[in-house]
């Protein structure tokens, strides 16, 4: 039986327009053109119509699905994301003749008082069903009363277990049952570009959600403007503002992978959070024992480059001569601190500590960070040339420099 062209080309096109996408089985069809006389580039069934394997099934959805998984983050964690109103009583600055007997007979009530009431909103996360809530430590640092308003609309009165400045985190205790609570993920395995999710009552307006992604992780204290701090910061650039503060950080399947801070609130586009594994360790201390212990040498550093190393070698006030161009140069030692006790000194080049390569002073602070206090920790330094190992035992970390 001979095929003219012509009839093949009605063929298809009645074939085209029959199923009403260029789809045939799982694949889609390319349109291809071939002159009069040859064979098309597939076989088709010229004595039967073609029957496509999808004829039986719709070819458009008529279901609409209008969850995404933002959606169902926020379904998932947003009873557990509290917000919390803090309130402390501060002495006002009375000028003294406002204090005279004559002028609180004439004003009596109007008379301004002794005390003023200082108001401030935050967000923290629920993270046990007996009430242990996870927040930042600004948030209720020197608060008097501290309320707890869950997402459907019960309100408690919260009791501040324990603060800690130096990581920024703090910890409250409900006197209540059965709360929803969050799922803690991990921080350790993010890389920028994954999804972040951040809930929370920014600028005073609840249950804000806002999404972006995992923007940089390790940032360090010094590089977001909180060099009083000891964090390794995530940065998003999901909005983080002002009563976001304590609010949960989330990856894509409504886990909490940071606790939200915004510490830079000249910054646009720029959100930080504190690792998950850092708030969960720093709030099993607090609700153990009211506070946190953080190991501490005692010395300031500065990352090693070639254009430091001359700048420091030409400084003379300094009275440093650094060899290297790279590692970690202790540039001051404090009296009396465990780095001092052990002899470390101005001009020494970390390498290493406990055999643990180091490269920046982030690296070291996160190794520290890591150590036990009193147990001895391996640093291997460059001190004018020659290698040395000084063995250093960790001490406290001073409370009163925690803020």
């Amino acid at each position: 039986m001979s095929v003219s062209f012509k009839q093949v080309t009605i063929y298809v096109a009645l074939l085209l327009v029959g199923s009403g996408v260029g789809v045939w089985g799982k694949r889609t069809f390319f349109q291809q053109t071939w002159t009069s006389g040859d064979r098309p580039p597939f076989n088709l069934p010229w004595s039967q119509p073609a029957k496509s394997s999808l004829q039986s099934e719709p070819l458009v959805s008529t279901q609409t699905d209008t969850s995404n998984f933002i959606a169902n983050a926020v379904e998932k964690v947003g009873p557990a994301v509290v917000r919390i109103d803090a309130t402390n009583e501060v002495d006002s600055q009375i000028p003294e003749s406002f204090r005279s007997p004559l002028f609180r007979r004439f004003f009596g009530e109007e008379m301004p008082t002794d005390k003023s009431i200082e108001r401030g909103t935050g967000s923290g996360v629920i993270i046990s069903p007996d009430g242990r809530l996870i927040t930042n430590a600004h948030v209720v640092s020197g608060a008097s009363t501290v309320n707890v308003i869950l997402k459907d609309g019960r309100t408690f009165e919260g009791r501040v277990v324990g603060t800690d400045p130096v990581t920024d985190i703090a910890v409250i205790k409900l006197d209540t049952t059965d709360l929803p609570t969050v799922k803690l993920g991990r921080s350790d395995n993010l890389v920028p570009g994954q999804w972040a999710i951040a809930i929370g009552n920014p600028l005073g307006l609840d249950n804000t959600v806002t999404a972006g992604i995992i923007s940089a992780t390790g940032r360090s204290s010094s590089q977001v403007g909180a060099a009083n701090k000891r964090v390794q910061f995530i940065q998003t650039d999901a909005a983080i503002n002002p009563g976001n503060s304590g609010g949960p950080l989330l990856n894509d399947q409504g886990e909490v992978i940071g606790i939200n801070t915004a510490i830079r609130p000249n910054a646009q586009g720029l959100g930080f959070a504190i690792p998950v594994e850092t708030a969960q360790r720093i709030a099993e201390q607090l609700f153990a024992t009211g506070r946190a212990t953080h190991p501490f040498l005692g010395i300031q550093m500065v990352d090693l480059t070639p254009t430091i190393q001359e700048e420091i070698n030409q400084n003379k006030q300094l009275k440093v001569k650094v060899t290297q161009d790279k590692g970690v140069l202790i540039v001051r030692v404090l009296d009396g601190s465990p780095a001092d006790k052990a002899g470390l000194q101005p001009g020494d080049v970390l390498q290493s500590i406990n055999n643990q390569p180091v490269q920046t002073s982030a690296e070291v602070q996160q190794q520290v960070e890591a150590s036990t206090i009193g147990a001895t920790l391996d640093l291997k330094v460059i001190r004018e040339g020659a290698t040395r190992i000084i063995q250093v035992r960790p001490g406290a970390f001073p409370q009163e420099e925690a803020g």
